[in-house]
């Protein structure tokens, strides 16, 4: 089992990588953000679509608040503005969920429907937030391939290079 210190590691972990990833993308071309590059979703744009679409489903399922968004596969927004603005406040309400959640909920079953089939799944609630961290690591990866194909250094995406989290000595 995780602790709410893994779950708060791992939401600043993602808020550092989304502001890095997205301030990169401010600076490429619409069109190159949006180009198909033959990853599972197409484009960095679609990707990142995705990411948030599924960070507001899983999360949904966490508070009891549903995510009232389009069916899976479908865009949030085609704007990339909006997109970074809806990723930055989604990456506030993990925050939040994390810095509140306890090791009681942890240890305990999260009982909802998919929205691929739309059918009741129950599984233990650590492993329903290991996925929603390791879904966006997952994609960021794919995200940081495609930058590189457009020539563009996402840097280092490793966790101890998350600032404050380890000391560097001479």
């Amino acid at each position: 089992m995780i602790t709410p210190a893994y779950c708060q590691l791992l939401a600043r972990y993602s808020r550092w990588m989304n502001e890095r990833t997205f301030a990169l993308l401010g600076r490429m071309d619409d069109a190159e953000r949006k180009r198909d590059r033959g990853a599972f979703f197409g484009s960095i744009h679609r990707t990142l679509n995705h990411v948030l679409w599924a960070d507001g489903t899983w999360l949904g399922r966490f508070t009891g608040a549903p995510f009232g968004v389009p069916a899976y596969g479908a865009d949030l927004t085609s704007a990339f503005d909006d997109l970074a603005a809806r990723r930055e406040a989604m990456d506030r309400r993990i925050a939040e969920w994390a810095g509140q959640v306890d090791a009681a909920w942890l240890d305990g079953p999260l009982d909802y429907r998919a929205s691929s089939d739309g059918r009741r799944r129950i599984l233990p609630a650590w492993i329903a937030a290991v996925h929603l961290f390791q879904h966006a690591t997952h994609h960021r990866a794919q995200v940081g391939t495609m930058m590189k194909q457009a020539g563009v250094d996402p840097g280092t995406t490793d966790l101890p290079f998350l600032p404050d989290v380890v000391r560097v000595v001479p």
